[in-house]
């Protein structure tokens, strides 16, 4: 740390109790000075002839107090008016980054100028500052911390303007200039990883780009905001730095933020942080990981932002929807919702996502004649089966809630129906979750969120557990034994037979997509087959079974088969006359043996940790 030495006589002021101040000396005393509620009894020589300011007091004093006078209202109190009481008289005074900003001002205050004195206090306070201060990272920082305490004063005198330039202009310098002792209490030292750590060892080290980072993250939210700012206007870092930086100081900032919570009695502070480190976001996709603007998310719903705010974060991580988790994306619902989590702010993000895919072009032609030019889409495929794998195990997840409705279960999966899956697996397993933990959903709704589902997408172990499913209406479980009697053929290099008409519209519904099957009537669910047209299934997936044994089907699922094709209860219901249509509603006990691949995963705990700079 810097500092400053002014003076050479030996320090004689002395104490007496917690209320006086006053200097051993032989002279009496001929002024007092009060100072809040501390007496200072002094010389008026000395302190009149740096101090236009008490001059003008003393000679406007009239009557019995013309020897007192009264500066309670000098910045910094009487530990700053002492340092310059002390300068006066020409006793040794120590300037350093914590008194400096507050001597400076009390010395402003009190008009300590070179036009009443030359080498006055003021002139050797401002010769420190630019001459070593605002030279030195630690220093520039400290210095800028003390300046809150003594506005507007401070703000006046561009003691705060200077030191964000100052400390701007250091962490935009070229990294290969950075001495690595600047931020030698960093996190993540070598000695976190056994290895020796002494201060030579921290010099060779290779200084990365955002060294600055942890330091400023001891600033006052308003000081950060401006030093940040004048920090992206140099457009020296990049946005994944400048990213990176908001990220360090929003998790040492902002208790139980990392976790996605806020602590109680914290939602004001909440308030004026993440409000600023939003205004400050770059503007480039990627430059802040989609996680932590989740976690910026939460918090302006649980401290109760604006929708402006709102929807600004949700823009921001829709364009990157691909990066999120589940458990990223499980946000509370606000106070007074009776559902579980905020569903539609994450409709909002797939919207967001989607439109990334749907850009126009507008170009201007010879006159001013206007053309719209559809470009192609620009989201990748893994991209898009990426954000179909999260909106399914997300699905999964709300389906627990047992006030989800089912409209917004279904909407938001259809959402991202035009995707193609290449396994229907994961969205089996949301539909199957919704169906245990609504048990009294109609059979018109249990109809409606099956056909969600593309049954020939389903994987072996999908098939099993289907087929072993009462919570599955019906028709569906049939439909997904005869889709494994088609695939047992095709492996076993087996033909199927010229199937009946109702049997074939079975198989090419399965083909279409998830949207196009929830447009189907109820008659077209309903659809049943003729004795003729059941016969010539069954003896299709006898001949099989004979011949492909285990190669096709499991033996679990043709005894399941069997059992179901003599039932006479769903055979009535489905296969008899076609004018009867019926529905077994199931119960809510079956799970197979084989499922342990499809059955409810647990929620995979947050990654979150605490940020800190390597």
């Amino acid at each position: 740390m810097k500092f400053m030495k002014l003076g050479s006589k030996s320090d004689s002021f002395q104490t007496d109790g917690n209320s006086m101040r006053y200097v051993a000396a032989e002279l009496a005393t001929d002024i007092i000075v009060n100072v809040g509620d501390i007496k200072f009894y002094l010389h008026k020589f000395p302190l009149l002839s740096k101090s236009g300011q008490l001059q003008k007091l003393v000679t406007s004093a009239n009557g019995e107090n013309s020897d007192e006078v009264d500066i309670s209202d000098i910045p910094g109190g009487p530990s700053a008016f002492e340092i310059c009481a002390k300068f006066c008289y020409g006793m040794t005074v120590t300037i350093n980054a914590y008194n400096v900003v507050a001597t400076r001002c009390a010395a402003e205050y009190l008009g300590m100028h070179e036009t009443v004195e030359k080498g006055n206090l003021i002139y050797k306070i401002d010769v420190f500052l630019s001459s070593s201060i605002f030279r030195s990272w630690k220093d520039s920082i400290i210095v800028l911390q003390t300046t809150r305490s003594l506005l507007p004063l401070s703000e006046e005198l561009e003691v705060i303007s200077h030191c964000i330039d100052a400390i701007a202009a250091k962490a935009c310098v070229d990294v290969s200039k950075v001495d690595w002792s600047y931020s030698y209490n960093r996190k993540n030292l070598p000695e976190e990883n056994g290895i020796d750590s002494n201060l030579n060892g921290l010099r060779n080290r290779s200084v990365p780009k955002d060294w600055w980072v942890e330091d400023l993250c001891e600033l006052e939210i308003g000081l950060y905001k401006r030093v940040v700012a004048t920090i992206r206007t140099k457009a020296i870092h990049s946005d994944e730095v400048i990213g990176e930086a908001l990220k360090a100081y929003a998790y040492r900032r902002l208790p139980g933020f990392s976790k996605g919570m806020i602590q109680s009695g914290q939602a004001a502070k909440y308030r004026s942080i993440v409000d600023i480190i939003v205004w400050l976001l770059p503007a480039e996709r990627g430059s802040v990981s989609c996680s932590f603007l989740l976690k910026l998310l939460k918090a302006t719903i649980y401290a109760d932002f604006g929708d402006t705010t709102k929807g600004q974060l949700i823009k921001k991580i829709g364009q990157q929807l691909e990066e999120a988790s589940v458990n990223d994306l499980l946000i509370r619902a606000g106070e007074g919702e009776n559902m579980m989590y905020d569903v539609d702010s994450v409709k909002k993000m797939v919207e967001e996502f989607l439109v990334r895919d749907q850009i126009a072009e507008i170009e201007s032609e010879e006159g001013h004649e206007v053309q719209e030019i559809r470009k192609p889409g620009i989201l990748s495929d893994a991209s898009k089966l990426m954000v179909v794998k999260l909106i399914d195990g997300y699905l999964a997840e709300i389906a627990k809630d047992p006030n989800l409705p089912l409209l917004k279960f279904i909407e938001l999966a259809e959402m991202v129906s035009g995707i193609s899956r290449p396994a229907h697996d994961a969205l089996y397993r949301a539909v199957d979750m919704y169906l245990k933990e609504h048990p009294g959903i109609s059979k018109g709704e249990r109809k409606r969120i099956c056909k969600l589902m593309d049954c020939k997408k389903l994987s072996v172990d999908a098939c099993m557990h289907a087929m072993q499913n009462d919570r599955l209406p019906s028709r569906v479980v049939v439909q997904v034994l005869f889709f494994e009697q088609v695939r047992a053929a095709a492996s076993s290099g087996s033909s199927t037979p010229d199937l009946p008409k109702s049997i074939r519209d079975l198989n090419n519904g399965s083909q279409r997509s998830s949207r196009s099957t929830t447009a189907n009537t109820e008659e077209d669910w309903d659809a049943v087959a003729t004795a003729e047209e059941l016969k010539a299934l069954k003896e299709e997936v006898a001949s099989l079974r004979l011949a492909n044994g285990r190669n096709g089907v499991d033996k679990a699922a043709s005894n399941k088969l069997k059992g179901m094709l003599k039932s006479k209860k769903i055979f009535t219901k489905l296969w008899s006359s076609k004018g009867e249509k019926g529905e077994n509603s199931g119960s809510d006990s079956s799970e197979s043996p084989g499922s342990a691949n499809i059955e409810e995963a647990k929620s995979t705990p947050s990654r979150n940790r605490r940020y800190s700079v390597s």
